[in-house]
């Protein structure tokens, strides 16, 4: 067997070679068991434990066992195993091989250009092609969906069906075919045709709508180049995967379920650098649409839990997808055959503007102060068949942390259904083109640190809203109104909905850390981007799969084998896993139970004709910020730097027009403005 590789950090992803030899060490153990038909389905690091980490970090001699985690399939002998690969020692050994029952894996890449090259050689849906005018097979696109109310048993895949029309280049979304193949991959044929317009199918609709720049003939002419520049390069510095830039230290890892993962977040601050996480990443979502017609109900994606989206990461584009001075890191993850598969740029860090970190004029003299505020940015984006999902994890000098999702990419687009002339439940963006309602629901885990070098042991987690006091002598003028906080205590009583008409957010506190003005715990609050939970019925089954989506937030004790809230088998899976059967145990979140946090948020999308054929940017996320974690504000001892870059345009139009009309909006224009203007501005060199 391979002899083990060497690495820098018990978290730093496999490397190609790690990959490798853990298929091979794979291969000869199920060659040894007589099992055939040998298919990866993940080949992955397995990170050491939560106590395994903690002990490393006190004592960097208490390296834990490297480990992989390999999810192998050899149908029909043994069709889903969990595999374990030792590589600390001087070889590649398989530590365990355990066969699980009644699941199906993640599906894979692999698995997706294998199902479309199934459907196209299928008799049956050629023939259904030809009813519809369609013989050329370069023409045709197979949507590969995982299959949600499973009609019957295999290993499935749907296929939503398009068109090009005249050019592959063509969008296929202005085109679809009107009848649904399901295949089974184990079988490897297709084994049902649905066909909801049974023997007369309708017209496939014809106009062409295009976004590739090959069929765009009138462009704007008078955009003008914008360059994000540094003279000096960036403020980061990055060793392998640790990067540390304006106080803050950060860790990633990346991997094909969750993309990218931060670890070991801290900031500095009084001399030391202060834990704010332990460990954070998406770790689910949920696209459930909002068609009752058949066999639209069987439309509900599990984007990570059903395929992953590290493994549909893009390789990132200098210039196009990020701008400035940019690092990449690369991932590597695997392929069906357990060969290694790179992603060159996959994950993108770079710095920008971020409008102004804190201002204010004094009026009596005209003297200003204010600062730009710089953040960092670590960004990747997965396209999963026809969305696509841009990631970013902002990083600000003032210690707050954002996350924000960006969606865009290619509506999922249907045929009307039988006996509909315009549809009831989505948009119709062309003529005989159907973009129905549907809902992006994500699901971040974060397990906060807030001061806490037993990663968050200590911490408890508390509600606040904010409450117009009563009437009565306390509140004689009616103005009155105050925060109140509430602790969540056990699993059952923070299962939580926000509600924005409160104000509400959480607060994440560490009671063994306390700020020095007000005696309270430090800590840091997650702010919501309030919006709508799971629309589907309680007891449907996209609510018993996604329960996770009907709440904004969970707080569970930490438990290393809990990491996905919809479970850990999600593809084909029947509900009732994950953080709805953690929660029934009701176990205390108090502090010392090392309480982890569960946030849901998304985006409820009834389409608009405007986000076809390519949609513009939409964007959910929330926010991280300190909350009496700092003495005052962190953001004090940025330096004072007018951008010597920027440059006066249209002057002349500027006072001759808008400026002089406009009086106070100048900031008592005519007043102690123009004195800062003439004074201390020249002394200083301010950009007010």
């Amino acid at each position: 067997m391979t002899k083990a590789i060497s690495y820098n950090h018990p978290l730093d992803p496999l490397v190609a070679q790690e990959v490798e030899t853990c298929s091979h060490a794979c291969a000869l153990y199920a060659a040894e068991a007589g099992h055939q038909n040998v298919r990866f389905n993940l080949i992955s690091l397995k990170e050491p434990t939560k106590a395994e980490l903690l002990a490393y970090e006190a004592d960097e001699s208490a390296v834990p066992a490297r480990t992989a985690y390999c999810i192998v399939q050899a149908f029909p002998k043994s069709p889903v195993n969990e595999v374990e690969v030792e590589l600390s020692g001087d070889i590649a050994k398989v530590r365990s091989w355990k066969q699980v029952e009644g699941v199906e894996p993640p599906l894979s890449p692999d698995d997706c250009f294998l199902g479309e090259k199934i459907a196209k050689a299928d008799p049956e849906v050629q023939e259904q092609l030809k009813l519809r005018g369609v013989t050329d097979l370069d023409l045709v696109a197979c949507d590969t969906w995982s299959v949600h109310m499973v009609p019957f048993e295999g290993r499935l895949m749907q296929m939503w069906m398009y068109y090009h029309n005249g050019s592959p280049d063509d969008n296929q979304y202005a085109h679809p075919l009107d009848f649904v193949p399901i295949l089974d991959l184990d079988l490897g044929k297709v084994v049902r045709i649905d066909q909801p317009h049974h023997d007369k199918p309708p017209k496939m609709p014809s106009e062409n709508y295009n976004y590739h720049r090959s069929f765009i003939t009138d462009w704007r002419t008078d955009l003008k180049p914008w360059n994000a520049d540094q003279p000096d390069g960036p403020s980061f510095k990055v060793e392998g995967n640790s990067i540390v830039w304006q106080k803050w230290h950060i860790r990633t890892s990346f991997n094909s379920r969750e993309g990218l993962v931060l670890h070991n977040v801290g900031y500095e601050d009084e001399g030391r650098v202060r834990p704010i996480i332990h460990r954070a990443s998406l770790v689910e979502m949920a696209v459930p649409y909002g068609d009752p017609n058949a066999p639209f109900q069987r439309k509900c994606a599990f984007d990570m839990g059903d395929i992953g989206l590290g493994c549909c990461a893009n390789s990132l584009a200098l210039g196009c997808d990020c701008l400035g001075h940019i690092h990449y890191f690369d991932a590597v993850l695997s392929d069906s055959k357990g060969g290694a598969v790179v992603i060159p740029q996959a994950v993108c860090l770079h710095e920008e503007d971020a409008g102004i970190l804190w201002k204010h004029v004094d009026y009596r003299t005209g003297h200003a102060e204010v600062r730009r505020s710089r953040r960092l940015v670590l960004s990747f984006i997965s396209t999963v068949v026809n969305y696509e999902y841009a990631f970013y994890w902002y990083f600000y000098q003032d210690g707050t942390i954002k996350h924000e999702v960006k969606l865009t990419g290619m509506l999922s687009t249907n045929a009307l259904s039988f006996g509909e002339t315009a549809p009831e439940y989505g948009t119709l963006v062309v003529e005989g083109v159907n973009a129905q309602n549907h809902q992006h629901m994500f699901c971040a885990r974060l397990d906060m640190a807030i001061d806490d070098d037993e990663g968050g042991k200590g911490l408890y987690v508390s509600e606040m809203h904010v409450e117009a006091m009563p009437d009565g002598k306390e509140n004689p003028y009616g103005n009155g109104f105050v925060g109140v906080e509430m602790p969540l205590t056990s699993e059952g009583s923070a299962c939580r909905v926000a509600d924005a008409s409160k104000g509400t957010y959480w607060k994440i506190n560490n009671p063994a850390s306390r700020h020095a003005s007000t005696g309270k715990p430090v800590a840091y609050k997650l702010m919501p981007q309030i919006s709508p939970t799971l629309m589907a019925k309680p007891y449907s089954l996209i609510a018993k799969r996604g329960r996770f989506a009907s709440k904004h937030l969970w707080v569970t004790p930490h438990q290393d084998q809990e990491q996905y809230p919809a479970g850990n088998w999600v593809l084909q899976s029947k509900g009732g896993e994950g953080l709805e059967k953690w929660i029934k145990q009701d176990r205390s979140v108090e502090s010392g139970s090392d309480p982890v946090l569960w946030h849901c948020f998304g985006l409820t999308h009834i389409v608009r004709p405007e986000d076809f054929p390519v949609m513009p940017v939409e964007s959910t996320g929330f926010t991280l910020k300190p909350s009496g974690f700092f003495r005052g504000n962190p953001g004090l001892d940025v330096p004072y730097q007018a951008n010597k870059a920027s440059k006066l345009c249209c002057h002349e139009q500027a006072t001759n027009g808008h400026s002089n009309m406009n009086g106070h909006a100048n900031g008592h224009a005519n007043g102690h403005a123009n004195v800062h203007a003439n004074g201390h501005a020249s002394d200083n060199g301010d950009a007010d």
